[in-house]
């Protein structure tokens, strides 16, 4: 099963840095992806990008996870020569995930 089939996800960034929300549709798929989605298996997921460290915040009362990943936008708005420079698409690379 993909990750998009239980959770929906916004992304954000700041300067080389993103940010990835990871919010399931239901209480009980929260547990599911807590227990599946970890920072090693996001930044092996993202690991082409040249992501150097993710960082996991859990926040129950969301039913959401949030990652931070460094070093993944090709140095930021206004150093990137990438298509989507700001990452609005990593969280629609993110909800491809097999799960």
């Amino acid at each position: 099963m993909k990750l998009y089939n239980i959770a929906h996800s916004r992304t954000g960034d700041k300067g080389n840095i993103s940010t990835i929300s990871l919010i399931a549709y239901e209480e009980k798929n929260y547990e599911v992806i807590k227990a599946v989605v970890t920072s090693e298996k996001v930044m092996e997921w993202f690991s082409e990008f040249g992501t150097t460290k993710v960082d996991r915040y859990e926040l129950p009362q969301l039913n959401a996870l949030n990652f931070v990943l460094d070093n993944t936008l090709g140095g930021g708005v206004t150093r990137s020569l990438a298509v989507d420079t700001h990452g609005k698409a990593l969280s629609s690379a993110l909800l491809e995930m097999d799960i």
